[in-house]
């Protein structure tokens, strides 16, 4: 079992943000953790069977919370693992996304609001673990713990699905059609 949950994150927003950290974002938010299922990927694949579990979080779908950067890396996890699922899941590999939401960690002393630890909307960490167990154990390829109507969830990616078949057209859209001179 691989479970790829060190991150790393940021508050700031783009223009107050120091270029060099979001790099050191990029690499261990996504590339240590592509580096990470990539060298375990093969042995899973080859003995058939394996587990490989990355914690996204929920702003990788809600981008315009907390830093940009950081909600791209969450979302790159989302697709990656989608992709993951593609190509490797019917192998038996299990794949788990967790797209968490505000957690009680240190996470938040980095990132730079400590006080999101204390919120209202902050789970425990503890909480968090167990509910992914749980979707694991349940065979969910997505765990959201905080969304409590799990449905929502199933008819978004079934929307993204369906809008993507709509992608591929020789012509553009007759909304980018430009007036013809007469």
């Amino acid at each position: 079992m691989l479970v790829n949950n060190a991150g790393v994150g940021s508050v700031a927003p783009i223009l107050q943000a120091d270029v060099e950290k979001m790099d050191d974002m990029i690499r261990v938010n996504i590339t240590a953790l592509t580096r990470l299922t990539y060298s375990v990927a093969p042995a899973f694949v080859a003995r058939g069977s394996g587990t490989i579990i990355n914690i996204a979080s929920v702003v990788g779908i809600a981008v315009e919370n907390l830093n940009r950067v950081y909600s791209a890396s969450k979302s790159y996890v989302i697709s990656f693992d989608h992709s993951l699922q593609h190509d490797i899941a019917d192998k038996g590999i299990r794949i788990q996304t967790v797209l968490s939401g505000a957690t009680a960690t240190e996470f938040w002393d980095i990132a730079g609001n400590s006080t999101q630890k204390t919120a209202a909307n902050t789970m425990s960490a503890e909480d968090m673990v167990d509910a992914a167990l749980v979707s694991l154990d349940q065979g969910e390829l997505v765990t959201i713990p905080g969304l409590h109507d799990g449905d929502d969830w199933y008819r978004w990616e079934a929307d993204r699905r369906a809008i993507s078949e709509k992608f591929g057209n020789s012509v553009p859209a007759a909304r980018y059609a430009l007036a013809k001179a007469a």
